[in-house]
């Protein structure tokens, strides 16, 4: 919503130049020249009568004239009254009533002459009246006593009064009494009541009169009403209380305002209703005020005359008055005569022309004097309305005056002949600077004068050629108009005037500008309340004009608040409120022109809150529910929502009920017995959500039975021998009635039982004991209150309690496929061993050896997890050349089943990893000693290690790469027959039968004769590395305070390397944020040393592994404190046999209870839970009472098993093909034992948990 407007300073000045085309031979004040009247006072001029009066009358003249007063007809002569003065040099007269004299001694008609030696100019007749503000007359007012529903008139009748008064109605506290269609002021001041109400009684009905001149107000005595009451009020058709009758005349002047009214009684009120007969009301020029019971016209003209009828109507009738306009008109003029000046022996004429109705009647006067009786003038001619003069001499100059009357009113217009003999004159100053807009109207002005009257002829350059063509404009004042300036307007440009006694020019400049234009204009903006917004208003301008910025609000100045936040291109507006909703102007302005670009601010907000809900239509299952809208805060409501609250069941709890579209302002609403309802509504539009409605009225509904039924019925035991059934209650309001139970029913599937019922109280659990172990049952939960039941309910298929699985997984085979990688399988179990419900296998599997070594490590238990009826699985991350064994449990809820028996596989032989480090030492001319470190992870047998190095020339460009082959048993090696003081690289690896392992580099330099090595130098770069994390050191040789840095990336990866800053000068530094499983190479540098840097080496970081836990069991205090605890718990034994051989009663019930076999113990959800690293021990619910000490479990942070690919969740999958679906978690334990371990003794770990 975008406007725009541009004004032209050159346009506004055409127009100042086309009016001084009237008066462009106005005449020289250095040239005689006759009177001309140039300020005079009103011709009807009403005076405070407390201050002097002041009658203006100022004129020009060469000589200047001089001035005399006639008063009512003759003259007045100043001098005889000490009161009345004439300001020097003028024709102005004071006089003085402040001392002492009364202005209405002065009313009367006052008339100016000045005069000099070539003619008199008279004013106009000057009606002198003091204004007037009488009091009001002494009457005495009776109470007025009306009946409830009759019209009523309260009469002002002001006192007659100069100017006549301003009305206004008010009471004794000077507050104006309220009006309304049933209540107004006529125009004659009246107070009229169309009917009275019983709140029209008061007794201060106080009419007041303003007087604007003297600034008094008048007050009429107050006029007490009673309005008295009958039953039943009569309406009554209406009847015109003003005008009276069925017709009127009014008149009215050319020009003026028109105001018709019309006022009626009745009751109910009437309404009035406006209409023209045989024509339109015009357009623009009509309005209605007062309720509509006063039509105004403004700017009458005599096509305004006609008949206008008001029509008062109600329910019972209506009633007319037809008023017939009659727009009569003072003089106005057509041609008013202009002042004439001619050359001796010159002709002209005076034009005198005025139109009226009725037509006025035009007469001459020769300075001040009838012309009829003025002295003879051979060279004049009176012709009506014009006057002609021939052969002019220089006796012919004087005033001449026309007079235009008719009986509402006169013209009198002062027109003077001079005649001079006069060479041309430039009135202009020479050269005048003008400046115009491109693509603008360009006025040059050439103000002249001469007798005769000269030519005017224009020229561009001083040298240039009279200017003609069609784009020129040459104007009777000499003013040269080019109607649409270029820049190749801009120049000098000459005015040469002549006439027959001489000849003059003039030279003025013209520049062209840039328009000033706004290139970013301010755009519509749609803003939340509270938030910020600006708009911009970019501009560009002749760079020689200085613009203005002026910011509007719709078309008035800015609020004052520092909210407004004006700025060189932008206004912006913080904390917009409702009130900053508008329209917001940029107006540009230079000295030469104006532009403006104006957009519209809408402020938005959530919608104001629904008022005044009514409940209506009130059944037993349904109601009807009505609101108002609030304020939809300028965006459309979409939708309104409709809560409820239960004042019964949850007081203070409100409830979604519905939602209906924005356009819909009722709704039928749905209810639930034995509900205390009460509603609210909340508006919604594209902003957000009102304030909630207040509530509606309450409204309870009847009890009935149940419609529904529990939900989520389920079957589940939590023990071997139990059912519990459980539901999801009823809420308060679907119980449809107090007293809510429920009837719980059972029986076993497939079996031909009768039900067995129980009716509960308001509960969410019931439990079934002595049932068998785990076998189905049919179940079902009606509800039902004190009124009955709710229909039957379905019913759902439940199952007694799991127990743990009793049989192991048989025919277990491992087929390995890499070194890395091996498949398991094995035959499912009975479906009724499993005892519950069946949810996958798990399988342990750990590393017994390494078979390239023979050192002892503790054993690390990984577990793999396939859901479902799976037989198969992939065992990943094994390490290669290795022994393992694994085992295969059935898991149901309850727990884990007995192990099968452990299988024994191998892994083939891989590759090694990179030797463990390689340092290149004791350097002589042409030899370099090399040493190393065997890999750590060997994955077989080293056959070999390959050993490849080249030169580096001073370019970094390398050498030829020479390889050579060590055997696996060697750990060091010299290098002989090099070149002296040469930069070599060397790359190393190992070999197994199956291939070479990654590499490690080094680079190290030969020296020259008896010079020290090269200096700075880094060697010897070694890292250790873990799951996430690396320690890098290295040998440092060379000036003190280097400052180090580290650069790493994934070997093989055409990256950027990355960099990490060493904090101070030390010689290692640690790697954070690594990958696991990943291999990595890695250099250190020196700042400030360019191109120095150590030779990479590659490291790979540890595999992401399960949490480990150190087996405890094998620690010696750990066994010394067992034997402690084992002797504390036999002398408890021995305690207790004695006690019971006494005949005291041992509760051996109770502590087989409380310390119940582990392996039988229900597995709980979170240590059933599938899918997750866990330790073994984990798995097996602690005994009740014990808890698990803090201390016992030993994380470690390096593994050498990657197993990122595999796992369940989010670490991978295998499909049915064999691949992994599980995750593993690492342990560290024992052997495992064989069998079912319910029956065997509590492990020395189980022994101490129960105790801790």
């Amino acid at each position: 919503m975008m406007k725009k407007k541009s004004i032209s300073a050159s346009k506004a000045s055409l127009v100042f130049f086309l009016c001084q085309m009237i008066s462009a031979l106005d005449v020289p004040l250095d040239l005689s020249q006759p009177p001309t009247i140039t300020q005079q006072s009103p011709k009807d001029y009403i005076v405070d009568p407390r201050e002097n009066i002041v009658i203006q009358c100022e004129a020009k003249g060469k000589p200047p004239p001089s001035f005399s007063w006639t008063r009512n007809g003759t003259h007045f002569d100043i001098d005889k009254d000490e009161l009345v003065t004439m300001k020097p040099n003028s024709g102005t007269l004071v006089i003085n009533i402040m001392n002492g004299g009364k202005a209405e001694a002065y009313e009367g008609v006052y008339q100016c002459t000045a005069r000099n030696e070539r003619g008199a100019a008279i004013s106009n007749n000057i009606v002198i009246r003091p204004s007037r503000s009488p009091l009001w007359t002494k009457e005495k007012l009776e109470p007025n006593q009306v009946r409830e529903g009759d019209s009523l008139v309260l009469h002002c009748r002001p006192p007659v009064g100069l100017p006549p008064p301003i009305i206004f109605w008010m009471d004794n506290a000077f507050q104006r009494l309220p009006q309304s269609e049933r209540v107004s002021q006529g125009l004659n001041g009246d107070l009229y009541f169309s009917n009275v109400q019983p709140e029209d009684t008061r007794e201060d009905y106080i009419c007041y009169a303003r007087f604007n001149h003297t600034q008094t107000i008048q007050q009429k005595q107050p006029i007490s009403v009673k309005v008295f009451s009958t039953k039943p009020v009569t309406e009554r058709p209406p009847i015109l209380l003003t005008p009276t009758g069925t017709t009127s005349n009014k008149v009215e002047l050319r020009g003026n305002v028109l105001l018709l009214e019309c006022i009626a009684a009745g009751l109910p009120t009437p309404v009035i209703r406006w209409i023209k007969e045989g024509g339109e009301l015009p357009a623009n020029r009509t309005f209605f005020e007062n309720f509509k019971k006063t039509l105004k016209i403004i700017d009458v003209s005599e096509a305004d005359s006609g008949n206008y009828k008001c029509i008062a109507r109600n329910i019972l009738g209506s009633t007319h008055h037809v008023i017939s306009v009659t727009v009569k008109a003072a003089p106005y003029w057509i041609t008013a005569p202009r002042n004439l000046v001619l050359s001796p022996g010159e002709d002209g004429s005076l034009i005198c022309r005025a139109n009226g109705n009725p037509k006025p009647s035009i007469s001459w006067l020769a300075n001040g004097v009838p012309i009829a009786i003025a002295p003879e003038d051979p060279s004049r001619k009176v012709d009506g309305d014009t006057i002609i003069f021939s052969a002019v001499q220089e006796r012919s100059s004087a005033v001449y005056q026309c007079n235009a009357s008719n009986e509402y009113g006169y013209l009198l217009a002062n027109a003077f002949v001079n005649v001079l003999a006069e060479p041309p004159r430039i009135l202009t100053p020479a050269n005048k600077l003008y400046q115009v807009i491109l693509d603008s109207p360009a006025l040059i002005d050439c103000a002249y004068f001469g007798s005769p009257k000269p030519e005017i002829e224009w020229f561009k350059g001083v040298k240039g050629s009279i200017l003609r063509g069609n784009e020129y404009i040459f104007h009777d004042n000499g003013t040269l108009e080019i109607p649409v300036a270029q820049k190749d307007s801009t120049g000098t440009y000459t005015c040469v005037a002549r006439n027959e006694l001489g000849k003059i020019q003039n030279e003025v400049q013209l520049e062209v500008k840039d328009p000033t234009l706004i290139i970013k204009q301010p755009e519509y903006k749609v803003i939340q309340r509270y938030g910020h917004v600006s708009f911009e208003c970019i501009i560009k301008h002749d760079s020689t004009l200085i613009p203005t910025v002026i910011w509007l609000k719709d078309n008035d100045e800015l609020p004052d608040d520092e909210r407004f936040l004006v700025g060189k291109d932008n206004l912006t507006i913080m904390n917009v409120t409702d009130k900053d909703d508008g329209t917001y102007t940029c107006i540009v302005n230079t000295t030469l022109d104006s532009v403006s670009a104006s957009a519209v601010l809408t402020v938005v907000a959530r919608p104001n809150p629904p008022f005044d809900l009514e409940l209506t239509g009130q059944l037993e299952r349904s109601i009807e529910l009505s609101w108002i809208p609030g304020d939809e805060n300028n965006s459309p409501i979409t939708s309104f929502v409709i809560e409820y609250e239960d004042g019964l069941h949850e007081p203070g709890v409100w409830h979604y009920q519905t939602e209906v579209p924005g356009s819909q302002t009722t709704v039928q609403l749905k209810l639930s017995p034995y509900v205390n309802y009460s509603f609210r509504v909340i508006a919604v539009n594209e902003i957000g959500r009102s304030q909630p409605s207040e509530p509606s009225e309450q409204y309870l509904t009847k009890s009935a039975n149940p419609d529904e039924n529990p939900s989520n019925v389920q079957g589940i035991g939590s023990e071997p021998d139990n059912l519990v059934i459980t539901w999801e209650s009823l809420k308060g309001f679907q119980s449809n009635g107090p007293g809510l139970q429920y009837k719980v029913s059972w029986r076993q599937k497939d079996v031909d039982d009768e039900w067995t019922s129980v009716v509960v109280a308001n509960v969410s659990k019931y439990i079934v004991s002595g049932t068998p172990t785990f076998v189905p049952y049919e179940i079902k939960v009606q509800a039902l209150n004190d009124l009955g039941y709710a229909p039957e309910p379905s019913e759902v298929i439940g199952h007694s309690g799991e127990d743990l699985p009793m049989v192991a997984p048989g025919n277990v085979q491992v087929h390995v496929i890499n070194s890395t990688l091996a498949k398991v399988h094995w035959d499912p179990v009975p479906l009724k061993s499993v005892r519950g419900h069946l949810q996958g296998y798990k399988v342990y599997y750990w590393k017994v050896q390494s078979l390239s070594r023979r050192s002892k490590r503790h054993i690390e238990k990984k577990i793999l997890t396939f859901r479902g009826n799976k037989t198969f699985g992939m065992l990943p991350g094994l390490e290669p050349y290795s022994s393992y064994k694994l085992n295969v449990r059935v898991v149901n809820g309850k727990g884990e089943g007995p192990a099968s028996p452990d299988k024994v596989f191998k892994t083939p032989e891989g590759v090694p990893s990179s030797p463990s480090f390689l340092k290149i030492t004791n350097p002589t001319l042409d030899s370099l000693t090399l040493e190393w470190g065997s890999p750590t992870h060997p994955n077989g047998i080293l056959i070999s290690y390959i050993l490849k190095f080249q030169p580096i020339n001073n370019t970094h460009e390398l050498g030829p790469l020479v390889e050579i082959r060590i055997p696996a048993n060697e750990s060091s090696l010299i290098l002989k027959n090099l070149n002296y003081s040469t930069r070599y690289k060397f790359y190393f690896n190992a070999q197994t039968s199956v291939g070479s392992g990654s590499q490690i580099t080094e680079e190290a330099v030969t020296i020259m004769d008896e010079v020290q090595p090269l200096y700075p130098r880094i060697r010897n770069v070694t890292t250790a590395a873990a799951e996430t994390y690396a320690n890098i050191s290295w040998e440092y040789e060379g000036p003190d305070h280097a400052n180090f840095y580290v650069e790493y990336g994934v070997a093989g990866s055409k990256e950027d390397w990355k960099k990490e800053i060493v904090n101070g000068s030390r010689s290692f530094f640690v790697l954070k944020g690594l990958t696991p499983g990943t291999a990595y190479k890695v250099r250190v540098g020196a700042e400030g040393l360019s191109g120095f840097r150590s030779s990479e080496d590659v490291f790979e970081t540890g595999p992401a592994m399960a949490s480990r836990q150190v087996d405890i069991a094998t620690q010696g205090w750990f066994i010394g404190l067992m034997c402690a605890v084992a002797l504390l718990i036999l002398i408890l034994l021995i305690v207790c046999f004695i006690r019971r051989n006494k005949g005291g009663k041992y509760p051996v019930k109770e502590k087989e209870d409380a310390h119940a076999d582990p392996e039988i113990q229900p597995m709980k959800e979170d240590d059933g839970t599938f899918g997750e690293y866990s330790d073994a021990e984990d798995h097996k619910p602690l005994k009740k009472g014990s808890r698990t000490p803090s201390d016992r479990t030993v994380k470690k942070e390096d593994s050498d098993d990657s197993l990122v690919d595999y796992g369940e969740g989010v670490n991978g999958q295998f499909n049915e093909d064999g691949s992994f679906i599980g995750q593993y978690s690492g342990k560290k334990e024992k052997e495992p034992a064989e069998g079912n371990e319910s029956s065997e003794a509590p492990s020395p770990v189980n022994a101490m948990n129960s105790f801790v």
